[in-house]
């Protein structure tokens, strides 16, 4: 029995957004667009990562116009300089070097469209994360553990996070790709609920970055 009053369309193969989404308890398909994303310095990390969040939603909406289709995209911004994705370990160490025993902003856009990607409505979501003074032994040993290539930064709060993080400010979720408080209000505010309870009972309250 679903609550939703259309398909909904999760324009990512993100694993941690997918565990977000099905953990909310809610119904969704996945849809990987090919779309190419923008860079463009000028743009404030807020627009930014929605216009990427656009994209993808617009390019998953032209297949599937009877959906409700949604994107998302997540920066790691420090002293307001974009951290993406590594290009390989070395990047990758490099990353946590900078990020070591400060604070940083994590930024992610989100946007619902439909019709074929005619309409939609976007908004962003951002949290503060503190990272541990970290030593170089520190950080490989942490990228032992975790595969720092296919994430914003080079890290993920959700697994081992707690080698190298201190703290964070808002919330959790979003530093995992999704803003799940805040995507709740909008998807229902589009007849969209999740078809089942969450499924924090089974989780506890540990969630990622």
């Amino acid at each position: 029995m679903t609550s939703q009053s259309r398909p909904l369309i999760l324009a990512s193969q993100s694993p941690r957004r997918v565990e977000l989404m099905r953990e909310a308890g809610y119904e969704f398909e996945i849809i990987v667009p090919q779309v190419e994303e923008a860079h463009d310095a000028s743009l404030t990390p807020q627009a930014l990562t929605v216009e990427n969040a656009r994209r993808k939603a617009a390019a998953a909406s032209a297949t599937r116009a009877d959906a409700l289709c949604l994107g998302s995209d997540t920066l790691v911004y420090l002293d307001g300089e974009p951290l993406g994705k590594p290009a390989d370990r070395e990047e990758a160490l490099v990353m946590l070097r900078r990020l070591s025993g400060r604070a940083h902003e994590v930024c992610t856009g989100v946007y619902l469209a439909w019709d074929g990607g005619r309409q939609g409505r976007g908004f962003h979501v951002i949290s503060e994360v503190i990272f541990k003074p970290l030593t170089d032994e520190l950080i490989l040993a942490y990228h032992e553990r975790v595969n720092p290539l296919d994430k914003a930064g080079a890290y993920g709060i959700q697994e081992h996070g707690d080698m190298i993080i201190s703290g964070h400010a808002g919330s959790w979720t979003n530093v995992m790709g999704l803003p799940m408080e805040r995507l709740a209000e909008e998807l229902a505010a589009e007849g969209i609920q999740p078809s089942r309870s969450p499924a924090a009972e089974e989780h506890g309250t540990q969630s990622h970055a």
